[in-house]
């Protein structure tokens, strides 16, 4: 049994889900953002690290996945983002927490089956696959994503490497 943080980050609202899988299938645990406001960066980075501080003390999650940086046009709002995902990178490896990064096309892909997908379609994915009573808020439900994305890629790994070592002959 694992238990997965996911996060999207943002520098005014950072989304985050948690889930605990167990072979292929998967629990919600729970889910919500961290708002910010319009605090300076400086504030709102420390926001950030606090919040997913006490979610990993509350959950205590054995792997961490986020969501990577992708190209904006806004340089700034780039830039402030990638500072979002730094503090957030941070806080998993000072709780010693192993750090996947997924880009937004292959969590689309993986949740919804197409890369390109809206973020209503992610959201309806999202409540079907975990459960749902009704759809997550956007940036919760994109988190979500990224945690069963994860899962996902976890149970590929670990069939992979099954498979390679009955094929060598060394089931262990």
């Amino acid at each position: 049994m694992t238990i997965i943080l996911g996060v999207d980050p943002g520098s005014r609202i950072t989304g985050y889900g948690v889930i605990r899988t167990e072979g292929r299938h998967m629990e919600y645990l729970d889910s919500g953002c961290i708002r910010m406001g319009e605090k300076p960066l400086a504030e709102r980075l420390q926001i950030i690290y606090a919040g997913l501080a006490e979610l990993i003390a509350t959950f205590r999650p054995e792997e961490f996945a986020i969501e990577q940086v992708f190209l904006a046009k806004n340089a700034d709002s780039a830039l402030k983002l990638g500072q979002a995902r730094g503090a957030a990178i941070v806080c998993a490896a000072n709780a010693g927490l192993p750090v996947f990064e997924y880009s937004a096309r292959q969590v689309k892909q993986a949740v919804v089956g197409k890369g390109a997908a809206e973020k209503s379609q992610v959201q309806h994915m999202v409540q079907a696959l975990l459960k749902l009573s009704r759809k997550p808020q956007a940036d919760a439900a994109d988190a979500l994503a990224i945690a069963v994305s994860h899962s996902n890629f976890r149970q590929s790994m670990l069939r992979l490497n099954v498979s390679r070592t009955v094929r060598r002959g060394r089931a262990s």
